[in-house]
């Protein structure tokens, strides 16, 4: 691989402004670090994958068909691996990229269970991931007015990787409180 961590985050400095954005692609590297050590995948490229997913959701607002594409041509350039490519393309449906590998299901399914932990988090009077459970997160997963953004399919895919829900969303959770700091959830 030979774009690293410290080169992706410069492109998320350089490339996101919203700082809720920036946090979430944190919360997406804490998630798919820990869900490669869980399936004995590499931790640092599936922790990239997670990072730079979004490097271009600002400059492609206006057409949300070629987010994941931009930055997957951009990271293609810096020279990080193809499967990192090619999962920062699929993780975004209407890309028309399927989400095929073990990786890309990953990305999709970590991107929007970062959503549902964030808001778990958020509706805590403390704002605190330290006191969102597994428990919580499974009531709020069932409640569909809750956190209606988040895809729950998507999150469900976690199965086609090996994962209950449950075991996925622990992981997950777990992943986000280690840098519930940076997320600014602490």
């Amino acid at each position: 691989m030979t774009i690293t961590r410290a080169a992706a985050f410069e492109l998320v400095e350089r490339d996101i402004e919203n700082l809720n954005l920036r946090r979430h692609m944190l919360a997406c590297e804490a998630i798919m670090r820990a869900l490669a050590d869980h399936l004995g995948e590499d931790a640092e490229v599936w922790g990239l994958a997670g990072l730079v997913h979004d490097i271009d959701v600002e400059r492609t607002a206006d057409d949300a068909t070629r987010h994941g594409l931009e930055a997957a041509a951009e990271l293609q350039r810096l020279g990080a691996p193809d499967e990192v490519t090619h999962a920062v393309s699929a993780h975004n449906a209407m890309t028309g990229v399927q989400a095929q590998t073990r990786m890309d299901i990953a990305l999709l399914a970590a991107d929007q269970l970062s959503g549902l932990i964030t808001a778990a988090a958020l509706v805590r009077p403390d704002k605190s991931l330290a006191g969102v459970a597994l428990k919580s997160l499974r009531k709020r997963f069932r409640e569909s007015a809750f956190a209606r953004g988040v895809d729950r399919e998507a999150i469900d895919r976690c199965t086609e990787i090996g994962l209950e829900r449950d075991d996925f969303m622990q992981i997950g959770l777990v992943a986000m409180q280690g840098i519930a700091g940076d997320l600014g959830l602490q």
